[in-house]
C-alpha cells in the first residue's frame, strides 16, 4: 500500500514498516532531517511524480509503500482496555463509508481515550491510504476491528454488561445529560441515513447532540468526535 501523508509515514517508519521514502523535491530541510534521523532511505523526485503515484496532490510531499494495513480483532480492542485496566470504551460504525469520516473518527477514537472502533465488513469503507492519511498515525496506536454482524456484536456486548448509546439527532436525551461511566460504546451511524433500524433497537439509549443554528445535523465524524469528548470527561 502506497501510504502518504507526513504523521502517517512517521508513525510507520517508528514501526519499522518502511524500507524507502519517496520525498519531493523542495521539501523543507527540517523535514527532510526528521526522514533522514530514522536511518530510511531517501529517494527524491519531482512533486508531480507523488502526484500521479498517489493519486492525489494531498501528500504533503512525501510517500511509502508499506504493507497493507490489517484489522485487529474484537478481542484486541477488549484486550487493550484490560492492558490500561480502564473501563472499555468502543466506537461502533453503522455504515461508514466515506473514508475522510472513517479515519477522522479513528483519530478522534485515539486521540480521546477510545479503545477500538469496529466496522461491519460489508458497511464500511475499507482500510487505506485515505483512511489512514485522514487518522494522521491513529492506525498505528488504535485497534479497528471488523464484525460480519454488528447488532449480534452488539447483543454481545451487552451481555458483557456493556451500555450501548446510539448517536441520533432526533432522541430526547441530551447526551451532556448522560452518566458516561461504566462500559461504554457509542454508535454513530451512516451520513444522512443514521443507523440502520435493527442497529437503533439494540441500543440501550439514543443521545442527540443539542444544535442552536439552522443546520439541524452534524457530519459523521464530527458527531462522532463530539460524542466521544463527551463520554471520556465523564469518565475522567
Amino acid at each position: 500500500m502506497l501510504l502518504y501523508g507526513r504523521n502517517p509515514v512517521l508513525e510507520a517508519l517508528q514501526d519499522g514498516r518502511v524500507s524507502e521514502v519517496l520525498v519531493a523535491r523542495g521539501v523543507e530541510e527540517a523535514f527532510v532531517a526528521q526522514l533522514k534521523a530514522t536511518g530510511v532511505r531517501l529517494k527524491f523526485a519531482p512533486r508531480i511524480e507523488l502526484d500521479q503515484l498517489a493519486g492525489t496532490t494531498q501528500h504533503q510531499g512525501v510517500l511509502a509503500e508499506v504493507e497493507d494495513l490489517e484489522w485487529a480483532s474484537v478481542d484486541d480492542i477488549l484486550d487493550l482496555a484490560e492492558k490500561r485496566g480502564e473501563e472499555l470504551l468502543i466506537v461502533l460504525l453503522d455504515g461508514i463509508t466515506d473514508p475522510r469520516n472513517f479515519g477522522a473518527i479513528i483519530r478522534s477514537a485515539e486521540v480521546l481515550g477510545a479503545h477500538g472502533v469496529v466496522v461491519e465488513e460489508r458497511r464500511s469503507a475499507p482500510l487505506s491510504p485515505v483512511v489512514a492519511k485522514t487518522a494522521a498515525g491513529a492506525t498505528s496506536y488504535l485497534p479497528v476491528a471488523q464484525t460480519k454482524n454488528l447488532p449480534r456484536l452488539m447483543d454481545a456486548l451487552k451481555k458483557d454488561g456493556v451500555w450501548v448509546y446510539g448517536a441520533a439527532g432526533e432522541a430526547a436525551q441530551d447526551l451532556r445529560k448522560v452518566d458516561f461511566s461504566g462500559k461504554v460504546a457509542l454508535v454513530i451511524g451512516a451520513e444522512g441515513e443514521g443507523m440502520r433500524r435493527l442497529v437503533r433497537e439494540k441500543c440501550d439509549a439514543l443521545v442527540s447532540i443539542p444544535v442552536r443554528g439552522r443546520v439541524q445535523s452534524l457530519n459523521a465524524s464530527v458527531a462522532a468526535g463530539i460524542l466521544l469528548f463527551e463520554a471520556s470527561r465523564g469518565r475522567a
